[in-house]
């Protein structure tokens, strides 16, 4: 005899759906990274996950396929917690609202609506028709860190940017003449690895590219496969032909965003080693270069900044999130100076603070 799952039920499903739904984040796609567990309750006993599911990678199949999947025979009768609405339009695959309704689900909890106007209610309105008892808005503050990428891209047709940046004790990210050096540990670096392998792009301005001459990958052990698409904005195509970026193109996707006029000859070099190119009208900025990659479904980009490009994104009220790391380190006279200041932290709440061997990580988030 089935057992009516109570309100605690759901949120401890809930929460374990949404720790499902963290694993592809960075890794789906165009589509948001989903999860989905399929619970019986069956008799006095506890009650048993019959089906796990999360978006896979790429973005297909859906969660809730996955889970179905796993789950067989085992779904009829069952209760699914899936962290966002099913979707309920014909893509390149049928709709997941279909699917649970095909296999006999008997309950849907649902965390967060989905905004795509192809969705948007549709599903909740579908399963409901079936017969199927849907619950909405269970765990929908703890869901919308994994979907929030999808969910800036969906409600405002740019991708979430998350600006980071790593400054000294005497707030400075560079030496004297832009010169490099190494602020944080290899312990916070980890972490900024692992922050790039959940974006989809990763940004930095030809300024960056010139002083540095970084990779952009990711080099956790694991996950060297999760390096997001690199992009520099270089408006007047300034980026050397030899730099590392465009040498490993063909193994890793690179664009560079310049102006018009760049003469075409100037480009071909960087067509044949791999390099693609966003193309911003006179008098476009950053702003518009978020557009471009809202229009290519990009929903999350990490912005590691250096001085100039990063004070016009953030002057511009671009940021969603910001990221500072705080070493120890005194980098001396004639620093570069962090581009983050007070002003652009006071529109922000403070959602996150750890402390990373000797360094100290902040997360802000846009209030």
């Amino acid at each position: 005899m089935a057992i009516a799952p109570n309100t605690q039920d759901d949120e401890r499903f809930m929460a374990a759906a949404i720790r499902l739904s963290q694993r592809h984040v960075g890794v789906t796609g165009s589509n948001p990274s989903v999860g989905a567990l399929i619970v019986r309750f069956d008799g006095a006993g506890e009650p048993r996950v019959v089906g796990r599911g999360v978006t896979a990678g790429g973005g297909r199949p859906h969660a809730e396929v996955v889970a179905l999947s796993e789950a067989g025979d085992a779904a009829r009768g069952a209760t699914v917690y899936v962290t966002l609405e099913p979707c309920s339009h014909h893509g390149l695959t049928p709709p997941c609202a279909s699917a649970l309704l095909r296999a006999g689900v008997r309950r849907v909890v649902v965390a967060l609506g989905d905004p795509d106007g192809r969705v948007d209610g549709r599903g909740f309105a579908m399963l409901r028709a079936g017969g199927v008892d849907v619950v909405e808005k269970v765990g929908a503050a703890h869901a919308r860190d994994p979907l929030a990428g999808f969910m800036t891209r969906m409600l405002t047709g740019r991708p979430l940017l998350t600006v980071k940046v790593a400054v000294s004790a005497d707030g400075g990210i560079a030496r004297a003449g832009h010169r490099p050096a190494q602020i944080t540990s290899s312990i916070a670096n980890a972490q900024t690895h692992l922050v790039r392998a959940r974006s989809d792009v990763i940004l930095v301005g030809v300024g960056t590219v010139a002083s540095d001459d970084p990779m952009l990958t990711c080099r956790l052990p694991g996950l060297e496969g999760r390096s997001p698409i690199r992009v520099v904005y270089d408006p007047a195509l300034r980026t050397r032909i030899d730099a590392k970026l465009v040498s490993t193109a063909g193994q890793v996707p690179t664009i560079l965003a310049i102006r018009e006029g760049v003469p075409n000859e100037r480009r071909d070099a960087f067509r044949e080693a791999g390099c693609e190119f966003i193309t911003l009208a006179e008098g476009e900025g950053p702003e518009a270069l978020l557009r471009h990659l809202g229009e290519r479904r990009v929903s999350s980009v990490l912005f590691e900044a250096g001085e100039r490009l990063g004070r016009s994104v953030l002057d511009a009220g671009l940021a969603d999130r910001i990221v500072v790391v705080r070493a120890p380190m005194v980098l001396g006279p004639g620093r570069v100076v962090s581009p983050v200041r007070d002003d652009h932290l006071s529109a922000m709440r403070l959602t996150r603070e750890e402390r990373f061997g000797c360094d100290v990580w902040r997360e802000y988030e846009r209030i």
